[in-house]
């Protein structure tokens, strides 16, 4: 629902009641970010790293119908990322609020609506006021794309499907499929799911089918496994994708379905011999990228990220560091469809803060949920080789460093046992130290090139990027 928002700069009494008249608001489309419309200004506090352009607050409004059909089912908002501090109301109820400016998120929106002749009014309020909060050109307002999600009550759950591929070679592929099935209704549903495989041709190469009854108001997450023979495999050479296609019936109907790239492929880092992909040695070679798309600001077009991972491949890259946030989900597809190696970063900073107003302010109660977001949302990306939870965090060289990082690194390998955990380390000497750099899966070492040598010699095990 990226068109026909109101827009207003400023902050204004009242613009999140339905009674609030908005006639006189800006019409915008979505992806939208005001700051890269100026004006600049040496004096403006985001200062150089954000371009010397404006933040402040921002008010967004959206007016919509629901059909008469519609009543009865499931119906979600879903924001691909809100730069920053979002507060969002439907119909005067307040849904919450969403501090983290890269992270996707989602409310409920079903037991507010109206239907049929009488409208819905969305309202969403955007704080970037607090400057600077970020040490890139970060973008103002509602810069990534917004939709909005109809279901039935039995449902796949948000980001509920999980696709890994445990075994893998020329010869065959064992794919599991993990999906978490909610039943909103009251009563106990009969469910049948399922699962089928298909190749770049729409050609059905698997279908599986698992009946399970499910409790009213519960969810079951149904595990299932299947093996394709022969498979083509992803790599920056060739990145083939195969779609997995999810149905859920009921009495033979189906009531939702949901459809999942999927890459096959695996991997392992060595710390002697470096990076393997499907039994090949190859070097990565990639660049840092922050999210922006240049003189467009934060909003950029679905074609510009494109672009920018055409021109990546043009000059020889293969891979991005998403520095250093989650990026849009939509240029993680183009990494899968390109052959982009990735590696998604989660945080620029824990608890101690590098600017005034950063992350820090947020950390001690946002950062799991933020790092889960980030997993969940995009764990079935081919493309994505390492998580990283932080770059070149003050707390490496410190030993409360140690304690987050455990508990950072265990939620990864939680909800994602199938990649390793990185972090940047620009003070590698203190993160060797306090043991720091013994908790990650690949040790990210950010201008430390005359360790390298040494550190391999010290510590013959450790996988360095």
């Amino acid at each position: 629902i990226d068109f026909n928002w109101k827009f207003f700069k400023g902050n204004i009494k009242g613009a999140e009641n339905v009674s609030f008249n908005d006639a006189s608001w800006r019409d915008v489309k979505l992806p939208h970010d005001w700051s890269i419309e100026g004006p600049f200004s040496k004096n403006n506090p985001s200062g150089g790293e954000g371009g010397y352009l404006p933040g402040g607050i921002g008010w967004y409004r959206k007016h919509f119908n629901l059909p008469e059909e519609d009543k009865g089912k499931k119906v979600f908002i879903e924001f691909d990322g809100v730069y920053m501090n979002s507060k969002v109301w439907i119909n005067n109820v307040y849904l919450g609020n969403h501090p983290y400016g890269y992270t996707s998120f989602s409310y409920d929106l079903t037991p507010y609506l109206n239907y049929g002749d009488k409208e819905n009014i969305l309202a969403v309020k955007v704080d970037n006021s607090k400057q600077p909060n970020s040490r890139w050109y970060s973008g103002s307002g509602i810069y990534r794309h917004v939709w909005l999600v109809t279901t039935d009550k039995l449902h796949i759950a948000h980001w509920g499907t999980y696709i890994t591929t445990p075994e893998v070679s020329k010869k065959s592929a064992t794919i599991e499929i993990k999906t978490r099935v909610k039943n909103e209704y009251d009563v106990l549903k009969k469910v049948v799911l399922i699962t089928s495989i298909v190749d770049k041709n729409d050609r059905e190469l698997k279908e599986v089918k698992t009946a399970h009854d499910i409790s009213g108001n519960s969810e079951c997450e149904f595990v299932q496994s299947c093996k394709i023979r022969s498979p083509n495999l992803w790599s920056p050479d060739n990145p083939y994708l195969y779609r997995v296609y999810t149905k859920i019936e009921e009495t033979e109907e189906v009531v939702d379905n949901y459809k999942t790239p999927m890459g096959i492929r695996e991997f392992y880092f060595d710390a002697n011999k470096g990076f393997f992909l499907n039994g090949e040695n190859i070097k990565i070679k990639g660049t840092c990228n922050h999210h922006d798309c240049g003189l467009l600001g934060a909003a950029c077009p679905d074609r510009a990220n494109e672009r920018k991972v055409e021109i990546m491949r043009e000059m020889g890259c293969n891979a991005i560091r998403m520095s250093h946030n989650p990026p849009s989900p939509e240029l993680l597809d183009y990494c899968d469809k390109y052959g982009i190696l990735v590696m998604d970063e989660a945080f620029d900073e824990w608890k101690r803060g590098k600017l005034r107003y950063g992350y820090h302010e947020y950390f001690d109660k946002w950062a799991t949920e933020d790092l889960k977001s980030m997993i969940y949302r995009d764990r079935n990306h081919p493309s994505i080789i390492l998580w990283s939870v932080g770059n070149e965090v003050l707390e490496q060289g410190r030993p409360e460093g140690v304690e987050i990082l455990k508990k950072l690194v265990e939620v990864v390998h939680k909800e994602d046992p199938t990649r390793p955990v990185t972090s940047a380390c620009n003070y590698i000497q203190g993160a060797n130290k306090t043991g720091f750099a013994d908790l990650l899966d690949v040790v990210g070492y950010n201008y430390s090139e005359r360790f390298y040598e040494e550190d391999h010699k010290k510590y013959p095990e450790r996988k360095i990027i």
